[in-house]
């Protein structure tokens, strides 16, 4: 019979295990605590060129590569309509200016027409008058008098009608000047729709149509940004979005530049998720950008949260559970603070002297 108690064993079996497992004492060092993002490097304002109209297109005016200035042509569209419409809008303009105040205009016309009915009011007036004094002292017959009055007043209302027509006509001439006028302005702006132009100072970054082919209004044609100022772009997990403000900085490793880290700030979160992979877009700036980038350059990224110095921590790899500990006298709770991807601040629950042993 074993001359040693079941809890004995047991007791020196723990014992033999702890003591030949790993452990470390916690320790106080910097620590600093960060999100990773993916990041993408692109033109600061870059955005797709669109066209106004359809139509075939008729050449890139520009190089991949080349500066362009606002309102700088860019790309020339071809569509024999919009042209044939500004012919017939030029045509139907001239035509109402020449009604309205060309020698051929139907307000001259209606102007004589005016000048003879004015004189003839004048004599039938003149004649009506001069038959009334006679009738007032009963000289003439009552049928003269009638017919001298009868005209009178028919060279009345023949002069106001053709007043009235005349202001009638104006102002209809008036309205159809002004509609031709609107007619062939819209056409010489659609006929400008067909030369695309920048919206910005920059550099043509792709172009994606070629001579001859057809030109629609939902194809990008081009993509133009800015040719110094470059953003970075980066995908930050929505569990990690809240953490992150404007101007925190950012330490950046490019794939194209190996061994070197690059800072920035934090300038814009955009608000809107990304259903697809559940991130949120961040832009930040360099604080010292390299001397060439281009578009779509990738790399990782870290957003700095917060930084403290001095403080006890333990490996992240001796944690269980998120706040536990395993010790000589068994599993300890800890009070747990900043961390990052290796370390995790100890608050309180260990000390400098406290053994940490690895769980298995």
């Amino acid at each position: 019979m074993n001359k040693y108690p079941v809890f004995l064993i047991v007791f020196i079996l723990v014992t033999s295990c702890l003591k030949n497992s790993d452990y470390i004492f916690p320790e106080k060092k910097d620590l600093t605590e960060s999100v990773y993002a993916s990041a993408t490097i692109q033109p600061d304002s870059l955005y797709q060129v669109y066209a106004a109209v359809g139509g075939i297109l008729d050449a890139n005016l520009l190089e991949e590569g080349s500066l362009i200035s606002k309102n700088q042509p860019l790309i020339q569209i071809i569509n024999n309509t919009p042209q044939l419409n500004t012919h017939n809008a030029k045509l139907a303009l001239d035509l109402a200016k020449e009604n309205y105040s060309g020698n051929a205009a139907i307000l001259s016309s209606i102007k004589d027409e005016i000048n003879a009915a004015e004189l003839k009011y004048i004599n039938d007036s003149i004649n009506y008058f001069r038959q009334k004094n006679l009738w007032d002292q009963n000289i003439g017959s009552k049928v003269e008098f009638d017919t001298k009055k009868l005209n009178f007043q028919l060279a009345f209302n023949n002069l106001q009608t053709l007043k009235s027509k005349y202001s009638r006509t104006k102002n209809e001439l008036e309205t159809t000047l002004k509609q031709a006028t609107n007619n062939y302005k819209s056409s010489l702006i659609n006929t400008k729709d067909f030369t695309v132009k920048s919206k910005i100072d920059g550099k043509v970054y792709a172009l994606y149509k070629n001579p001859g082919e057809i030109i629609s209004t939902s194809e990008p044609l081009a993509a133009i940004g800015s040719a110094k100022t470059f953003i970075i772009e980066l995908l930050v997990d929505e569990v990690d979005i809240v953490k992150i403000n404007k101007n925190q900085e950012v330490l950046l490793s490019l794939d194209a530049y190996k061994n070197t880290v690059f800072t920035g700030k934090i300038s814009k979160i955009l608000p809107k998720k990304d259903e697809r992979n559940q991130t949120f877009t961040v832009e930040a700036y360099f604080d010292n950008p390299p001397n060439v980038l281009y578009p779509g350059l990738s790399g990782e990224a870290n957003i700095v949260i917060s930084n403290k110095k001095d403080i006890l921590t333990i490996p992240k790899v001796y944690v269980i559970e998120g706040d536990k500990i395993k010790t000589y006298e068994g599993i300890m709770t800890i009070h747990t603070g900043l961390q990052n991807m290796e370390y995790v601040e100890v608050i309180s629950g260990v000390s400098e002297s406290t053994k940490i042993y690895k769980p298995e």
